[in-house]
């Protein structure tokens, strides 16, 4: 069972919507059905502004959610350096090996744009 925080998220997902002028940048998880697209506005390297449209399970919404929340201000070189340990600390939860790719897609997602972006 997940945690209230998870469900939360996951039915009133934070950040949700488009972005003008922003970095996009398209994740998939097939596996378990999730899709993410994913807006930033990068200004002097640093993420102003961040937000997303995503189908998926509960894990890679609230994931997104959380992402969207913890990396606005955050350099890009930061948000490079982030990591699975960082994500499942933040989701609170105990993430198994076949949902790893859930919880990660909103970070891999947003750092394959900046990286774009250097």
């Amino acid at each position: 069972m997940y945690k209230e925080d998870i469900l939360d998220l996951y039915k009133n997902p934070r950040n949700q919507g488009k972005l003008e002028n922003s970095l996009q940048k398209e994740g998939e998880n097939p596996s378990c059905g999730d899709h993410l697209q994913l807006y930033v506005k990068v200004e002097e390297g640093e993420v102003k502004d961040i937000k997303h449209e995503s189908e998926g399970c509960a894990i890679s919404t609230a994931a997104t959610s959380i992402l969207t929340e913890e990396i606005k201000g955050k350099k890009a070189e930061e948000v490079m350096s982030l990591d699975k340990d960082w994500m499942v600390e933040k989701l609170g939860i105990e993430i198994s090996p076949m949902r790893m790719k859930c919880a990660l897609l909103g970070l891999e997602t947003a750092q394959k744009a900046l990286k774009e972006k250097q």
